[in-house]
């Protein structure tokens, strides 16, 4: 069965998938709100809701309700400083957002997570993304999609040196560790919300690809 949901509530506007995917929200004729909080302004659109400033203070302020909430939130290390700085951001606030958003009404989140997310990881990065994803399932969402790309590929405001370098390499590896790019990303992430089915569901990056194309 198919649903089209009308009210969008969107983290992560800014960043390389989310500018892809707010861009699609808005041109989806049956899209009639998404609310999309961020640190810098985005451009004006008659169904945009745009609050700027710290999430941390704005996050319990967002109100109406919303059918979906999308998270593209998520950093590096070396841009958040510390690892304490990337657990805030990529757990901590991720999982911040999915309350607010249960909250508000919605029935269906669909997160960005990672290709190896596991909180019993020996890999830092993966570890934290892996206990995100055991954070929001312990949410209760009546459905939940967890999104797992490998090597996001796209030109980025700021590079990220890794993906600079895992990118190329990332094109000639088949299989889910094939890199991915951001805007088929956000493809398969709006024919995601099409879908109803309850509970969980992990999509890998190779079955993202797919939906993307």
């Amino acid at each position: 069965m198919y649903l089209t949901p009308q009210h969008v509530l969107l983290a992560g506007a800014t960043g390389l998938t989310g500018e892809h995917l707010l861009d699609r929200l808005l041109n989806e004729p049956t899209i009639t709100r998404v609310l999309a909080p961020s640190r810098r302004p985005l451009a004006e659109h008659p169904h945009l809701e745009n609050p700027v400033g710290d999430p941390a203070e704005f996050l319990p302020q967002l109100n109406g309700r919303v059918d979906i909430a999308y998270c593209c939130l998520g950093t590096t290390i070396k841009q958040a400083g510390s690892e304490e700085a990337f657990r805030a951001v990529d757990l901590d606030m991720v999982v911040a957002f999915a309350k607010r958003a249960r909250e508000m009404g919605a029935r269906h989140l669909i997160v960005i997570s990672a290709l190896g997310a596991d909180r019993r990881s020996s890999i830092f990065y993966n570890r934290v993304k892996g206990e995100m994803e055991y954070a929001l399932r312990a949410q209760n969402w009546p459905q939940l999609t967890i999104c797992r790309p490998s090597v996001l590929l796209g030109d980025r405001i700021e590079p990220r040196p890794a993906e600079l370098f895992a990118g190329p390499l990332s094109r000639l590896i088949p299989g889910k560790y094939h890199g991915i790019e951001a805007c088929q990303l956000a493809r398969a992430m709006w024919r995601l919300a099409l879908e109803e089915q309850d509970g969980l569901r992990i999509v890998e990056s190779d079955e993202l690809r797919k939906l993307g194309k």
